[in-house]
């Protein structure tokens, strides 16, 4: 009985402590999801019209729909340490400590450059 008395109080701290913990991590993610959305119309009634918060469209009343926020520049590292990982601004790659370079825009020529098609 003695061991009950220890035990129950134990484990209901553990469970607390438990949902706090899982709680305040989808609060993080809540708050990262909105810094890195913008929420448009589905049915596109205002065009290309964004916005910064969830919502109803004025125009058709449809809830908006979080798509991800454009990225002006695009730098990686040229030597692919990372694997495919961008990012926004331009600086040094932090595994090899070269400079982030933009990629090249391809153009047909330099698709098709080096062979031919039957």
């Amino acid at each position: 009985m003695s061991y009950l008395k220890i035990i129950l109080p134990m484990a209901l701290a553990f469970f607390c402590f438990t949902a706090v913990n899982a709680q305040s991590k989808r609060s993080k993610a809540k708050i990262a999801r909105a810094d890195s959305a913008i929420y448009q119309c589905p049915m596109t009634c205002e065009g290309d019209k964004t916005y910064s918060k969830a919502g109803k469209c004025p125009v058709c009343n449809m809830s908006l729909k979080a798509m991800s926020k454009p990225v002006a520049a695009v730098y990686h590292c040229p030597m692919k340490c990372e694997g495919d990982k961008t990012y926004a601004q331009q600086g040094k790659c932090p595994t090899c400590n070269m400079d982030l370079v933009k990629p090249a825009p391809e153009n047909d020529a330099q698709k098709h450059e080096g062979h031919t098609h039957n």
